[in-house]
C-alpha cells in the first residue's frame, strides 16, 4: 500500500524502526554573539577558557560513565574521546591564540577554532571521518557554554513525542530522557554521525537529512502527528488511516525479523549440499563485541584499530593498545580476531603524525607504508597485539600490501615486537600474520609470496577503487562502484587459487562480504570466510543456507564472462526472491 506523496517527506535512513505520535522539536538556546577583550585582559580570558575546557572534559568524562553504566559501552567510548578533544592542544591552543592574537573573548575563539578543526575533517572523503566534524563542533559549543554561563543541555521533553531538530549533538542526544523518544528525524546529520550511532544503540527510530522537514511542521501546526520509517527514510506528517495501517505492517515485520534474526543466530553458515561458511564481524571498537556474537558471529574478521589513534594528540601507548585489544580478544570466548594494523595516510591527518600534502593520498604513503619513516608505530601495535594473545587466538594483517616485499617487511617488523618482548621479559601469545589484499599487484603476484604468510583478506572496497579507477568519494562514479564487476570478480577468483595452492585461509573483509547477492558470488568463487558488519549476518546467514555451493560456483563461473556489475550481479539476485 503506497503512502500518501503530498504528506510525505524523504530523508536518509539512520536507525531501524517505525514511529508516530505527537513532534517537539529540540533545539538549544542560542550562544551570545563573541566579544572582545582588552589586552590586559589576554591572560585571564585564556585562563578562563582552559578552566571551561577541563570542566567540559571532566564532564564529558561524567557522560561517558553513566552511558557505559547503562550497558552501551561502545558508545560511551564517543564521550571518552570528546573528553581528549576538550583536552587536546590541538583545539584549545588555537582558541588560546586567537585570543592573544585577535584579543577575541573565550566565547568567539573556541567557536572560531571549532570551526575550523571541523571544516578541515568535513572536507575529508571518508564519510566517516568526515561526519566527525559535528563532534568537534559540539565539544567548542559546550565549552562555549560554560564560558558564557549557558546550560549545555537542555533536555525537557514531553511524554512520548517524535523529536524533531535541524541537527543533533551527540551530548544532547545520550542525556535526552529516552523513555520518552518515539523516533527521531533531523533535517540535518548523516546516517555516519554519532547522533545516529546513538539512536541505532538506544533502539530509536531516526531519519537524517529530511530535507524541508522544519519548515512543513511549522506550517502544519503543533498538534498534527507525525510518522517515520527509519528504515526507508520516510517521513509523514499527518499520515492518514491507509499510511497508518502500513506503518503498523511494517513495524509487525520489523518486530518479526528482529525474532527470527536472534533465534537463527546459533546455526552455522551451511549450503544446503554442505559447505560451511564461517561469518566473522566486522567491527571498530571492542565495545561492538557483544552484539556480533548475539546475531552469530564467529569471530572477528576486521578489527579497526583507528579510533585508538585518531582524535587525540599523542599516539596511543602500548599499554592502552594492549588493554583494548585484550577487551575484544576476551569478549570472543576463543574465536578468533582479527587486528587491522593502522590503516592512515594523507587523507586521515593526525596532529601527532605529520605528513606532507599529497596530490592523490589514495595512491601515496599509507597504511604499512608509513613503516619506512615511522616503524616505531607498528612495532609498538604488534607488541600489543602480541601481548594480547596471551588471553586468546589473534590475527594480525597488514593493510596496503603491494608484493612480497610488504610481506616480508611486516614479518620483520613482527619479529622485532616479539624479539623486544622477550629481552622485557613479557609473556607473549601466537599470532597468526597475514595481509589485506587490496592491491591488484598483491593478487597477480601471490603465488610467489603467498607461503610466507598465513592468512589473507580481500578488502574489496579498495579492491575495486583501484581495479576500476574509481574514486570511493566520487558520486558521479557511483555506477562503476560495485564488487560485482567481472574484473574484481576475476582478481577474488586469482587470490583463492593462489590461496589454495599456497594451503593458506582467504576471507573477505570488505562490504561485499555483507551483500546477500555478492555473498553467494564470493562463495561460489571459494571463499570460504566472510567478514561483515553485524547488521548484515542474518541476512547473508539466509542466503547462503538457501543455496548450493554447487549451483553458487555454476553462476560465479559464468559471472566472469559477463559485461557488467549489474549482468554478474543479477545472476545471484534471482536467489534471494522470495519463493
Amino acid at each position: 500500500m503506497a503512502m500518501t506523496e503530498s504528506r510525505r517527506l524523504s530523508g536518509v535512513a539512520a536507525a531501524p524502526g517505525v514511529a508516530r505520535g505527537s513532534w517537539v522539536r529540540v533545539r538549544r538556546r542560542e550562544l551570545p554573539v563573541g566579544g572582545r577583550v582588552g589586552a590586559d585582559a589576554v591572560g585571564a580570558e585564556q585562563a578562563r577558557l582552559r578552566a571551561a575546557a577541563s570542566q567540559a572534559a571532566d564532564d564529558l568524562m561524567a557522560l561517558s560513565e553513566r552511558v557505559g553504566a547503562a550497558g552501551h559501552e561502545d558508545e560511551a567510548a564517543i564521550f571518552m574521546a570528546h573528553a581528549a578533544m576538550a583536552w587536546d592542544p590541538a583545539l584549545i591552543d588555537v582558541a588560546a591564540a586567537r585570543i592573544g592574537d585577535e584579543l577575541e573573548d573565550g566565547v568567539a575563539a573556541i567557536q572560531a577554532a571549532g570551526a575550523s578543526v571541523a571544516a578541515m575533517l568535513a572536507a575529508l572523503d571518508d564519510e566517516i571521518l568526515s561526519a566527525r566534524s559535528a563532534d568537534v563542533i559540539d565539544v567548542a559549543d559546550r565549552i562555549a557554554r560554560l564560558l558564557a554561563g549557558l546550560p549545555v543541555e537542555e533536555a525537557l521533553l514531553p511524554a512520548s513525542a517524535v523529536v524533531v531538530a535541524d541537527d543533533l549533538s551527540p551530548s544532547l542526544t545520550a542525556t535526552l530522557p529516552r523513555e520518552n523518544i518515539l523516533g527521531i528525524v533531523l533535517e540535518g546529520g548523516s546516517p555516519t554521525a554519532h547522533a545516529a550511532i546513538l539512536a541505532r544503540a538506544y533502539g530509536i527510530p531516526a531519519v537524517v537529512g529530511a530535507t524541508g522537514i522544519l519548515a512543513a511542521l511549522e506550517a502544519a501546526g503543533p498538534d498534527v502527528e507525525l510518522a517515520l520509517d527509519g528504515m526507508s527514510g520516510e517521513v509523514l506528517i499527518a499520515p492518514d488511516a491507509a499510511a497508518i495501517a502500513e506503518l503498523d505492517v511494517r513495524a509487525a515485520r520489523l518486530a518479526l525479523a528482529r525474532e527470527a534474526d536472534q533465534g537463527e543466530a546459533s546455526l552455522p553458515a551451511v549450503t544446503r549440499d554442505g559447505v560451511e561458511v564461517t561469518l566473522l564481524a566486522n567491527i571498530g571498537s571492542p565495545g561492538e563485541a557483544a552484539s556480533a556474537r548475539a546475531l552469530g558471529a564467529r569471530g572477528v574478521g576486521l578489527f579497526r584499530t583507528e579510533f585508538l589513534f585518531l582524535q587525540r594528540s599523542t599516539p596511543p601507548g602500548e599499554d592502552e593498545q594492549t588493554a583494548s585489544y585484550r577487551e575484544a580478544v576476551e569478549a570472543f570466548e576463543g574465536d578468533p580476531v582479527t587486528i587491522r594494523l593502522l590503516d592512515i595516510g594523507g587523507d586521515k591527518p593526525i596532529p601527532y603524525l605529520p605528513m606532507p600534502a599529497e596530490d592523490n593520498p589514495f595512491l601515496g604513503v599509507r597504511a604499512l607504508r608509513l613503516a619506512a619513516d615511522r616503524p616505531e608505530i607498528f612495532v609498538t601495535q604488534l607488541r600489543a597485539c602480541y601481548r594480547a594473545a596471551v588471553s586468546g587466538p589473534v590475527k594480525v594483517m597488514a593493510p596496503m600490501v603491494a608484493d612480497g616485499s610488504d610481506a616480508s617487511l611486516l614479518l620483520e617488523l613482527a619479529a622485532r615486537a616479539r624479539d623486544g618482548l622477550a629481552s622485557d621479559g613479557i609473556p607473549v601469545g601466537k599470532i597468526d600474520l597475514g595481509v589485506m589484499l587490496e592491491i591488484p599487484s598483491a593478487i597477480l603476484s601471490a603465488d610467489s609470496w603467498f607461503g610466507e604468510i598465513a592468512f589473507a583478506s580481500l578488502g574489496t572496497n579498495d579492491l575495486t577503487q583501484y581495479a576500476l579507477a574509481v574514486d570511493r568519494g566520487n558520486p558521479a562514479l557511483e555506477r562503476y562502484r560495485d564488487a560485482m564487476h567481472p574484473a574484481v570478480l576475476r582478481l577474488i577468483q586469482m587470490a583463492a587459487e593462489s590461496a589454495a595452492r599456497a594451503g593458506i585461509p582467504l576471507s573477505v573483509c570488505g562490504e561485499m562480504g555483507g551483500d546477500p547477492a555478492a555473498a553467494l558470488a564470493l562463495v561460489g568463487l571459494g571463499v570460504r570466510s566472510l567478514s561483515m558488519g553485524t547488521a548484515s549476518l542474518p541476512a547473508v546467514r539466509r542466503a547462503i543456507r538457501a543455496a548450493t555451493a554447487t549451483e553458487l560456483a555454476d553462476l560465479a563461473i559464468a559471472a566472469l564472462g559477463d559485461r557488467s556489475a549489474a549482468e554478474a550481479r543479477a545472476r545471484f539476485a534471482t536467489l534471494l526472491e522470495p519463493a
